[in-house]
This record gives C-alpha cells, sequence and structure tokens, in this order.
C-alpha cells in the first residue's frame, strides 16, 4: 500500500510541479486549453495513463477548462508517490496538447 507523503516531502515535490497546489488534501490543478478538443485529448492521454497505473482523478471539464485533484484511496485519501507520479505525467504532456 503506498505511503502518505510527509508535508516537507509534498511542498519540495511541488516545486518542481508548476501550477500544482494542496487544497483540502488533495493534489490539484487547473489547466486551460486552446478549445474543447484540446482540452479533451489531455484527458483522453491523462485517463490513458491512469488505467495503466490504476490511479485515477476526479476531474472535471468545461469546454476548455480541465480541473483535476489526486489522492490515494488506498492510503485514505492521502496524497502519495502515486499522487506525485501522475502530476509530473500531466506536467510532462500538458503543453504538447495543441
Amino acid at each position: 500500500m503506498p505511503e502518505q507523503l510527509s508535508p516537507q516531502d509534498i511542498d519540495h515535490a511541488l516545486q518542481k510541479l508548476p501550477g500544482w497546489s494542496v487544497r483540502d488534501e488533495e493534489l490539484c490543478a487547473d489547466y486551460s486549453f486552446a478549445d474543447f478538443n484540446a482540452a479533451f485529448a489531455f484527458m483522453v492521454r491523462v485517463a490513458m495513463k491512469a488505467e495503466a497505473v490504476d490511479h485515477h482523478p476526479r476531474w472535471s471539464n468545461i469546454y476548455n477548462k480541465v480541473s483535476i485533484a489526486f489522492s490515494t484511496h488506498s492510503a485514505g485519501h492521502k496524497i502519495t508517490e502515486l499522487d506525485l507520479e501522475m502530476a509530473r505525467f500531466i506536467c510532462a504532456i500538458a503543453s504538447d496538447v495543441v
């Protein structure tokens, strides 16, 4: 089972995750894209990664905006390395979506 990260570990990781923060004990980010198609393409890529690692976000989409939140259910809805892994992946692909 993944272990909860310390607040210091989370703060350190956030320094390398632009746009990400902790809200309501979840790792969160908001993204804006050129249009709905770009937002949806981004969501598909995230969904494929989430399915591959069996770690799914809580998210919403309104037109060109996507809000994402992660916490690890098996760790009592706390932030773990799994959440950081997904955030790193998302940071890496977000600029690829046009």
